[in-house]
Parts: structure tokens; C-alpha cells; sequence
């Protein structure tokens, strides 16, 4: 395709709103993971759904529905993506536009005020807005707090983010709209029992899943894993995903001894019977918004440790019980957790299926396309 071209030109069919969703790529990410199941799930009797990518690749490309029509803009960063998505927008005239990623939400509020005069915009925001922006400049800073307040929505994935954009960003509360992230509890458990286990050994076998990057506090479980090796000399750690910091932590487990314990399978189509057969899942984040490899191991009822973090983790917490948050940056503590569920005698799984009814994707979906035909 030629820079800005798309996979479709022709004007929405009748009666149905045009909604434009824009993203940098569908990369394995808990955002992409999320828009693709939008996109899956939204009604075509009322959406006709519209795809920009920066570059139109990533490992969810190939869960995207045949009628999704992908706008591919050829270009590697948000600044350059600005007069492209205006130029597209223009073109469709969607009824909403909806973003996420902290970049491209402030390129698209950029270019509201130049948008067709009926186009909505829309921001998702998924981390927990001053832990992101912790050691970002103050002119970034400002960039969001002069921003975001201009967005006509901004959806939140916890009550904790909302009060942070509120408090800290002066967002008006009536911008601010909060929407769980969505959980497709029975695809998640279908596929989670469709295959054995990917485990050898007597264990106990512990997983965790999501980018290697800093905030997702990976080095902080490697180091927590000595402790608990002396305590379960069989204990084995699988870490599901990509990211900048693979090398960095595959070279912090060598140096830890930690070579024939942890496994680093990267992406899998299938995370889910990982977490199935995994004795427990553990969640180091220094910071998060609304993990969603952490709500799928509920859904399958593994056990969870994960670290009280700024984010929703709290009120996840709330309607299940079986996560035990222990503090972020405290590798002590995390081992020490992570003993005492291994130690706990292994009883009959509870059914996750009340307290993730607030994330079930047909409750989420609703929620979304509510707000995208308001």
C-alpha cells in the first residue's frame, strides 16, 4: 500500500456510524490485545469499524474480522502520524474516532479542533497517568494536563486512573468514563483446556505474561526467585512475551544461576494453558492500569500473587479473592508470598464466573458501544 492508503475507500453503509480506531501496530500488547477483541466484537448492524495503524503488522493482525477496514499510514511515530489520521479523518468523517497509547491520544486531541465538526474523539488510557509520567518532563507533563481535558471522552480501565486524571490533570469528571477491560471468559477457557500442559517436572510451576519492559517489574521476580528456590528447589518460572528489556533479563537469570529454571518461550498464541496448569500466577508490575493476562488467569482459576502497585489492582482484588497483593519494588516480599501459595494445600479451584462478570467481553462491548452511539 502507498503511505496513508487503506483496504477500502467506499462512505459507511446506511444507518450504520463509521468509527475510526487508531493505534500504532498490533504488536502483542495488552492494548492491542484489547482493540482486536473490540473490533471482533463490535455490532455491524450499528458500527462500521475502521482501522488506522502506523504500520499495519503485529501478531494480532490475524485475529481482526475480514470486514475490519485497515488504514495502513506507513510512518514510525505519533508526530508523524498527525497530518495523515487529519487527512483520513476528513475523508470518513467518522462519528468517533478512538485512540489509546499515551502518544497517540495526544496526536489525535491535536487534531480535534481541524476534525469534521461531528467527530467525537475518544482516548483510552491504560496506565495509571502520574506513574507513567513519573520521569517525564515537565513539558510533557503539561502536554496532558492541557490536553486530555479536551478529549470528548476519556475512558479509563480503573476508578483509581479516573481520580488520577481528575485530581492531578484537572479532566473534568463528566469527560471521564470508566470501562473494565474486556475478558473473553469462554474463549479464554476453551482455549486454556484445549491442550495439555507445557510443563515438565514436579514443580510447583509458576507463570507470569506481558512486555519486557521495566514497568512490568520482571527483574524484580527474577531476584525474588533464589528465595524461592530454597524453600521449592523444583520450582520452575515461565515468562510469556517480547520486549526491549529480553535480553537484559535473560542475562540478569544467568548471572542469578537461574538458567535451568526460567524459561522464556517469548509471544504464544496461547497463553492461556500456560496459565491453566501453572500453580500460580505472579504479577511484579511497578505499575499497571488493567493487566490483562493477570484477569485471564482468573478466569481460569489460577491463584494469583501480584504486587499492590499503583492501577486497578485493588479493584480487582475486591471481587476476587484469590489474589494476594504484596508491596511493588520488594523482591523479599514477593518470594515470601509466592512460598506461602506454593505451601498452601491444593484444593479444588472456585468458579471465577460471578466475580468476572464485570469483565466479561459481552458487558464491556455494551459499555463501549453505548458510548461510541451517545
Amino acid at each position: 500500500m502507498t503511505p496513508g492508503s487503506s483496504s477500502a475507500d467506499a462512505p459507511p453503509l446506511a444507518g450504520r456510524k463509521s468509527v475510526l480506531f487508531v493505534i500504532p501496530s498490533l504488536k502483542a500488547g495488552g492494548s492491542e490485545r484489547v482493540f482486536s477483541i473490540l473490533l471482533r466484537h463490535l455490532d455491524r448492524r450499528c458500527f462500521e469499524p475502521h482501522l488506522a495503524l502506523f504500520k499495519a503488522e503485529g501478531e494480532y493482525m490475524e485475529d481482526l474480522p475480514k470486514d475490519v477496514i485497515i488504514h495502513d499510514l506507513q510512518v514510525s511515530r505519533a508526530r508523524y502520524a498527525l497530518p495523515r489520521i487529519l487527512r483520513l479523518a476528513r475523508k470518513l468523517r467518522p462519528s468517533a474516532m478512538l485512540s489509546t497509547l499515551s502518544s497517540v491520544n495526544l496526536a489525535v486531541i491535536l487534531c480535534k479542533p481541524f476534525l469534521p465538526k461531528d467527530t467525537r474523539v475518544l482516548v483510552r488510557q491504560t496506565v495509571l497517568t502520574t506513574a507513567v509520567l513519573k520521569d517525564e518532563t515537565r513539558l510533557h507533563k503539561l502536554l496532558y494536563r492541557y490536553l486530555y481535558k479536551r478529549a470528548d471522552k476519556v475512558i479509563c480501565l480503573s476508578d483509581s486512573m479516573a481520580d488520577d486524571l481528575a485530581v492531578h490533570f484537572n479532566v473534568p469528571r463528566e469527560k471521564l468514563v470508566r470501562i473494565y477491560n474486556p475478558v473473553d471468559l469462554k474463549h479464554v477457557r476453551q482455549l486454556a483446556m484445549a491442550e495439555g500442559s507445557p510443563y515438565s517436572g514436579p514443580g510447583p510451576h509458576l507463570v507470569t505474561a506481558g512486555r519486557l519492559s521495566r514497568e512490568k517489574g520482571f527483574d524484580l521476580l527474577l531476584a525474588a526467585m533464589p528465595s524461592v528456590l530454597e524453600h521449592f528447589p523444583q520450582t520452575r518460572l515461565t515468562l510469556l512475551g517480547e520486549g526491549p528489556l529480553a535480553a537484559v533479563l535473560n542475562a540478569q537469570s544467568r548471572q542469578l544461576g537461574l538458567s535451568e529454571v526460567v524459561d522464556f518461550p517469548g509471544f504464544q498464541h496461547n497463553p492461556w494453558r500456560y496459565f491453566r496448569h501453572a500453580n500460580l500466577f505472579v504479577l511484579p508490575s511497578r505499575y499497571e492500569g488493567l493487566p490483562n493476562a493477570l484477569l485471564e488467569a482468573l478466569a481460569v482459576g489460577t491463584p494469583v500473587v501480584a504486587t499492590d502497585c499503583p492501577g486497578g489492582l485493588r479493584e480487582i482484588q475486591a471481587c476476587c479473592k484469590q489474589i494476594v497483593l504484596v508491596p511493588p519494588e520488594d523482591p523479599r516480599a514477593l518470594a515470601e508470598a509466592i512460598v506461602k501459595a506454593c505451601n498452601r494445600t491444593k484444593t479444588e479451584r472456585e468458579s471465577p464466573k460471578e466475580n468476572l462478570s464485570s469483565y466479561d467481553v459481552d458487558r464491556v462491548i455494551e459499555k463501549y458501544e453505548k458510548l461510541l452511539l451517545s
